[in-house]
């Protein structure tokens, strides 16, 4: 005879869960709920379940979302010689660059920065366009997840986003991707995080991370920026542009002019803050 449970049997709360979890969502509305319930009962650490949230965000975003838009693209121009664009190389520290002729929208094709190691080692000339990568052209519509299956059979880092019209509308990296997922990442070039939240350089402007409390920054750099809303700089930030600023973006702000150093599309990272010397605010 089959063990039944009696009248009086009560499930244990691993039973409950358990059933809970092993039943199948019939949308993603549900998905969600079980994941954040994992989570609740610590079955999940936050760091597995913001991944798996952005493994299903990606699904719906299109590169448009994510790409650096066109005026702040950092590209190469082949009627540059070295000598002029090797300051931009190491200013920005980006791996690949876009190498345009003249104009943004006759893009040659990729240069790797490391290929400009044979500029300093060899006695020969220099010839850039015999060091182009062929460049890959996107449309902005394109599905992130797509994107993402495509950069790694070709084994592409970078894209050229297109309109409608042919015209380049920006660029998309696979880090761009990537952070989506599993945020941002840092690389040899980005500030460690042990570093100082504000860092004064040689102009006197003040690189600041997001996080940094906004009593900490007026008290260390004399500025008023208001504590009453927010408790980073970051929401700050926010607040001044009305949306989440994209890299290279710039506002004055509460006597300030503020540079997006880094940022993705959930949140600001770093910010350059420059006072205004005639205290116009925004």
């Amino acid at each position: 005879m089959d063990d039944v449970p009696s009248p009086s049997y009560k499930p244990s709360l691993l039973e409950r869960l358990t059933h809970f979890l092993l039943r199948e969502p019939e949308n993603r509305g549900e998905l969600v709920e079980i994941l954040h319930t994992a989570f609740e009962r610590q079955l999940l650490d936050a760091d597995a379940l913001g991944m798996i949230e952005g493994v299903l965000n990606v699904g719906d975003m299109q590169v448009r979302d994510v790409m650096v838009p066109r005026s702040q693209m950092d590209v190469i121009d082949i009627n540059d010689s070295p000598a002029e664009f090797i300051p931009l190389v190491i200013e920005t520290a980006h791996s690949r660059f876009p190498v345009i002729d003249g104009s943004k929208d006759h893009v040659l094709g990729v240069l790797l920065a490391k290929d400009l190691l044979r500029f300093y080692a060899s006695d020969s000339e220099f010839n850039v366009r015999e060091m182009l990568r062929p460049a890959v052209y996107i449309p902005e519509a394109k599905r992130l997840n797509v994107l993402l299956k495509d950069f790694r059979n070709n084994r592409n880092h970078m894209a050229i986003v297109v309109d409608e019209y042919g015209g380049v509308a920006g660029l998309v990296t696979i880090e761009d991707v990537m952070e989506q997922i599993v945020g941002d990442i840092e690389d040899e070039y980005d500030e460690d995080e042990d570093e100082d939240n504000m860092v004064q350089d040689r102009r006197g402007a003040w690189r600041v991370k997001g996080v940094t409390e906004i009593s900490d920054l007026n008290e260390t750099i004399g500025s008023r920026f208001p504590t009453d809303e927010f408790d980073t700089i970051a929401g700050v930030m926010m607040d001044c542009f009305g949306h989440v600023p994209k890299r290279g973006e710039s506002i004055d702000c509460h006597g300030y002019r503020c540079l997006i150093l880094r940022a993705d599309s959930r949140r600001v990272h770093s910010i350059l803050l420059e006072k205004i010397t005639d205290h116009h605010e925004a």
